[in-house]
């Protein structure tokens, strides 16, 4: 069993932090926020005070944050993990961050001897606690295979996609179609709603040919109860979209499709609906269309 820190335990990473501690390796934690800290040390964790302390305390740091910033700052900052870590650590980030980003972080730690991976992952909170995400991994095989063991406590599908950066890659194209099937599903959905059909029967109708989809699959029961709470929050999503168009453009390769998506999760965090799931980047087409979906005429739903 290995000696694992865990920084950053909001939606995502307490769920990952937990079944690296079920799979009975030694976990040191740190968050800004301290609740969740005090949950998982009553679990059995560690706590410390500082990325820093984490790092002096483990063989292998995970990070899970916000945005690229952010990473870098607990990373390379004052007090960070670099601070702390002596050589043969591994540093493993499951944010979704600029592949540029990963990159710097890499070459920075592989000049103190830390070995760095970039390992965004894919499946949600529910993923996340029943260890089932998917998780795309970019930096050295050596690192890789060393650390197979926990992101197997982790995950369900793990591919080492290639050098560093080369998960964040991954995690790119990744977003490019759950945007893009989420904002597909919703024009489907207001579109029979508009049109006076039952969006429920079109589901079930379309959900098992062509169209079939994880957002087909696991979506719409939730949304005909205008249940939006998240499973991955939507201002996160409008985030990554925006990281995809900016390496879009340093590859020059155009994103029409991907825009279009980055302008309506950004109208949605616009409306003040930043905080609920990325499904309901619907209530932005509901708006233009003037429908509610899942309404019945007697105001009822049809779920």
């Amino acid at each position: 069993m290995a000696r694992v820190g865990y920084i950053g335990l909001g939606l995502m990473g307490s769920g990952m932090a937990r079944n690296l501690l079920k799979a009975g390796h030694t976990l040191v934690v740190h968050n800004r926020s301290r609740a969740i800290v005090e949950q998982l040390t009553s679990e059995g964790a560690i706590a410390a005070t500082s990325p820093r302390e984490v790092a002096e305390q483990s063989d292998f740091v995970c990070t899970n944050l916000p945005d690229s910033p952010d990473v870098e700052q607990v990373a390379l900052g004052p007090d960070g993990i670099i601070e702390g870590a002596r050589p043969g650590l591994i540093f493993m980030d499951h944010s979704t961050i600029k592949p540029e980003t990963a990159r710097h972080i890499a070459a920075e730690f592989a000049q103190a001897g830390v070995l760095a991976l970039d390992a965004p992952v894919s499946g949600g909170d529910i993923g996340a606690r029943a260890g089932t995400l998917s998780i795309m991994v970019g930096g050295p095989r050596e690192a890789f295979d060393r650390a197979l063991p926990l992101l197997e406590a982790m995950g369900q599908t793990i591919i080492w996609v290639g050098e560093s950066g080369a998960g964040q890659i991954a995690k790119a194209a990744n977003q490019i179609v759950v945007a893009g099937t989420m904002v597909a599903m919703a024009e489907a959905l207001v579109l029979a709603q508009k049109a006076g059909v039952d969006p429920a029967r079109v589901v079930q109708a379309i959900s098992r040919g062509a169209a079939q989809c994880w957002a087909l699959d696991t979506k719409p029961p939730k949304l005909f109860k205008r249940d939006l709470s998240p499973g991955f929050k939507a201002y996160m999503q409008a985030k990554d979209l925006k990281i995809v168009i900016d390496t879009g453009r340093t590859y020059h390769v155009p994103m029409p499709l991907t825009a279009v998506a980055h302008q309506l999760y950004e109208a949605m965090v616009g409306m003040g609906n930043g905080d609920l799931d990325n499904s309901a980047v619907i209530t932005v087409l509901e708006a233009l269309a003037d429908v509610v979906v899942g309404q019945a005429l007697d105001g009822t739903t049809s779920a």
